[in-house]
């Protein structure tokens, strides 16, 4: 049986040379396995996934293992699954949707294994003036307190 760290190291350099990082693998029990990869600067390529479905098949014998397999790159739709997702979109909005209710859309501001942190602006009358002024407030997750954060997405 195929596993997700056979799958893992299988593909590790070619991931690390290429400048990509995986975000999931995914293995029903009928063996349909589901790779999900993200650049860490840019987009992937069609190429990048034609490359890594070539090198799992140059592993894993289809015939041996009978498995079917899908790479393809993490949708923008989608929340983020690894710290790499989060630090690649320091200085995006995104919508941080909280367990126990609640969502945010912020400015991502920072990320690091312990948590990460979002930036909301917001106009605000300052008591005294007649202008409104810009107000940023920080506001800092833990990952396990957080049913999911993706991108905004915005269509210009």
């Amino acid at each position: 049986m195929i596993t997700a760290e056979a799958l893992h190291g299988a593909i590790a350099g070619y991931l690390a040379e290429k400048g990509l990082f995986l975000v999931d693998i995914e293995i029903s029990k009928d063996n349909d396995i589901t790779i999900a990869i993200e650049s860490s600067e840019g987009d992937v390529k069609i190429e990048n996934c034609v490359d890594i479905d070539h090198i799992v098949a140059g592993v894993f014998d289809r015939d041996v293992e009978d498995y079917s397999l899908t790479v393809t790159s993490a949708g923008l739709d989608q929340p983020f699954k690894v710290l790499q997702q989060y630090q690649k979109f320091v200085g995006s909005e995104v919508e941080v949707v909280v367990k126990g209710g609640g969502k945010m859309k912020g400015v991502l501001s920072s990320a690091t294994e312990e948590g990460f942190e979002v930036t909301v602006s917001k106009m605000v009358k300052v008591e005294g003036s007649k202008k409104k002024v810009q107000q940023d407030t920080v506001t800092a997750f833990a990952y396990d307190g957080i049913k999911s954060c993706k991108p905004v997405i915005k269509f210009k």
